[in-house]
């Protein structure tokens, strides 16, 4: 049984073979059609963080092809009431996929460890791997082969921009950030990327203007994530000068797209202009996550390969 709980799970062809089912199940899902590929599976969610766009999305697309969800809150206690081995265990029992989502990554592996069925990231401090592949394939619709192209990440450099660097070096894209040097990938992952991914272009500045410079994409995300609450005073000051405004999207080619996966701090690392303006494929960024949920489930339930 396979998982993804980083896009070091998938090599490029799979990437691939997940995009291609997604297209064929939106193009059927834009006719009317729901193709029941999944008939009686079941989905659990594990939920430590709140959740729109990964919980709604996944939900709705297990229902979409044919199966069923449960959400799974607080009164389960799970990493409460007993170790997460033996509740992995008998999860698995029940469910043909858990998906995961957990403040600590180390919580989804260990979670993986011990289940016999397929485990999803959807979400931990550590990465974020179904948000950067429907990032992908949402540029894959706009520009066609993403290889060659450039996004440009502007901002911290989180469990999103993690993802997002691991994706674009599987699909051939150059990477570049923009963040100040404390906020920058640690030499632990940078070792990873260049095991993983060696072919990876990847280029990190505190200039963002530098960075947009020849961007396909320039994507930013909140300056301060779930649990670092605590931190968004310091994290304010730190990444002044950061902002995606209308002045740094000029930086950027003519047409360059902007992206975020929601939800915006507006004001803060985006402003309404740039997130409500015609570069703005933001809410198209939102929808896919419904389609590409759908291609990771029917991929890794093994419904097409």
């Amino acid at each position: 049984m396979r998982n993804l709980l980083t896009l070091a799970d998938l090599k490029s062809a799979e990437i691939d073979r997940v995009f291609a089912i997604t297209e064929d199940l939106k193009t059927k899902y834009s006719r009317g059609l729901r193709e029941a590929l999944l008939p009686g599976r079941v989905m659990a969610l594990l939920f430590e963080k709140p959740s729109l766009r990964t919980r709604v999305s996944f939900e709705a697309g297990m229902i979409n092809l044919g199966g069923s969800s449960l959400f799974l809150g607080d009164e389960v206690g799970f990493g409460a009431r007993e170790s997460v081995a033996d509740f992995g265990r008998v999860l698995c029992q029940y469910v043909d996929v858990v998906v995961v989502r957990a403040f600590h990554h180390q919580t989804a592996v260990e979670l993986a460890r011990y289940c016999t069925c397929a485990v999803i990231n959807g979400l931990t401090d550590y990465a974020h791997p179904c948000q950067a592949l429907a990032d992908l394939y949402t540029l894959k619709e706009l520009v066609g082969r993403l290889k060659g192209h450039t996004l440009a990440y502007v901002g911290d450099g989180n469990n999103v921009a993690r993802s997002l660097a691991e994706g674009c070096g599987k699909m051939g894209m150059k990477f570049v950030m923009a963040t100040p040097k404390a906020y920058q990938f640690d030499d632990a992952f940078l070792a990873h990327l260049k095991t993983e991914t060696p072919e990876l272009d990847i280029k990190i500045t505190t200039d963002p203007a530098a960075a947009v410079r020849e961007a396909t994409a320039i994507y930013t995300d909140v300056w301060t994530s779930m649990g670092q609450e605590s931190e968004s005073e310091q994290r304010r000051r730190d990444f002044d000068g950061y902002q995606i405004n209308g002045k740094l999207m000029s930086k950027a080619p003519s047409g360059a797209f902007f992206m975020h996966c929601l939800p915006a701090h507006r004001g803060e690392e985006v402003t309404d202009e740039v997130i409500d303006g015609q570069q703005s494929i933001v809410m198209q960024q939102a929808a896919n996550r419904l389609h590409v949920q759908k291609g990771i489930l029917a991929w890794i339930l093994g419904a097409q390969r």
